[in-house]
């Protein structure tokens, strides 16, 4: 309940006029790329436009996806059964590995 109250808060507090700005079309077979921060990590954004402004290819990773060679360096050493408890720790997300 409290976090609706400070969203409401926040959206009376917002300037009139339009939410969102008009961006300029993706040049034609340029690369975009742009990261913004989730609570796992750095989530990266890769996007290319066709010669008809649409896109062409997108490609999202997941932080989960960075973190899976870390998590294997964390298991060094450690017997089968602590797995599981390594694993939880890093809190992977394996759906965001196969985006």
């Amino acid at each position: 309940r409290e976090s609706v109250a400070l969203i409401r808060q926040a959206v009376e507090g917002l300037p009139p006029g339009p939410l969102a700005a008009s961006l300029p079309p993706l040049p034609a077979w340029e690369p975009a790329f742009g990261m913004v921060e989730g609570w796992r990590g750095a989530i990266l954004h890769w996007v290319m436009a066709d010669g008809d402004g649409r896109l062409h290819r997108v490609k999202i990773v997941d932080p989960s996806f960075l973190n899976w060679r870390p998590l294997s360096y964390a298991l060094l050493k450690n017997i089968v059964p602590d797995f599981p408890l390594c694993n939880k720790s890093f809190n992977q997300s394996y759906s965001g590995n196969d985006l």
